[in-house]
């Protein structure tokens, strides 16, 4: 018994042709690949039309927008539900209407006869009043406007500390997906790069990186195989693609450490996981985020 298998990596789309048997088959003696195109992300430029399967978090992933601004724009109340062959805009309303810029036509123009001018009016001079001199009274600075430094009880001052905005965000406590080497980095900018590859066995266990509820679990999305999605909070959001078998469904509430998935190759040409953050739909660097190895 043979089976056929489509395969669609990141970075490129690829189609393989694959025995699977059970125990009394007999194994294929070949195996066929072929190499595709890449595959491009959906365009924001026009309204997209909603394919079965689809979902609006799946949705605006691909887009690299935040589900909540295409909920908004498309006046979408949750549990956010799109119908297949609905349209969903990408971008504001305002922001899709043509401006009809063609040219005014004006009529001919015709002399004109120049009126008849008058004699300018009598200008009398401006009457001065004498006012008594205003004393000028320099600003009083008050202490809202002199920085404060804090002060050791020794009275030594001490250096303000920096804040960053990144470590705001460790309070949801990001932890490794999967055990691995990381075999390929996140490059900004680069749609076949939003994430990071870590290499690994098939059936290996892929981990939820932080608490959160799965938005998406299905494999609609073209180019990262058996996929899971989950939002962590209205900003959040972490994917784990080219899974070998889903283990959550869609609504499943999951904690940071909980078994997702395995870890396979759907998608791709080698046994591996595919983690993307993303920020308000931006794909960010999850090496940022997570601990140290």
């Amino acid at each position: 018994m043979t089976s056929i298998m489509v395969l669609s990596a990141c970075a490129q789309t690829s189609v393989s042709v694959r025995p699977t048997y059970q125990s009394d088959d007999k194994p294929a003696a070949k195996q066929t690949i072929v190499t595709t195109r890449q595959y491009d992300p959906i365009s924001r430029d026009e309204p997209y039309t909603v394919q079965a399967g689809d979902t609006l978090y799946g949705i605006s992933f691909r887009a690299g927008l935040s589900y909540r601004e295409v909920a908004t724009w498309n006046n979408i109340p949750e549990p956010y539900t799109v119908k297949i062959g609905q349209r969903i805009l990408l971008r504001p309303a305002d922001a899709l209407i043509v401006t009809d810029v063609s040219p005014v036509s004006t009529p001919a123009t015709s002399a004109v006869k120049p009126a008849e001018t008058k004699p300018a009016a009598e200008v009398k001079p401006p009457v001065v009043i004498a006012t008594a001199p205003v004393e000028i009274v320099a600003p009083i600075e008050t202490p809202a406007t002199k920085p404060v430094v804090p002060t050791t009880s020794a009275g030594t001052t001490e250096k303000p500390v920096a804040v960053s905005v990144i470590a705001n965000t460790t309070a949801m406590n990001w932890r490794w997906p999967s055990d691995g080497t990381v075999i390929s980095r996140f490059v900004q900018g680069d749609p076949t790069q939003q994430g990071i590859n870590i290499g690994g066995k098939s059936g290996q266990a892929v981990k939820a990186s932080s608490d959160g509820t799965v938005v998406y679990s299905g494999a609609g999305l073209v180019g990262y195989g058996e996929l899971i999605i989950i939002k962590h909070n209205n900003e959040w959001l972490s994917a784990y693609a080219h899974n070998r078998r889903r283990l959550v469904a869609e609504g499943s509430k999951v904690k940071a450490g909980d078994v997702i998935a395995e870890m396979g190759r759907t998608g791709t040409m080698r046994d591996m996981l595919h983690f993307e953050i993303r920020r308000n739909g931006k794909p960010v660097d999850p090496l940022q985020f997570l601990p140290k190895q």
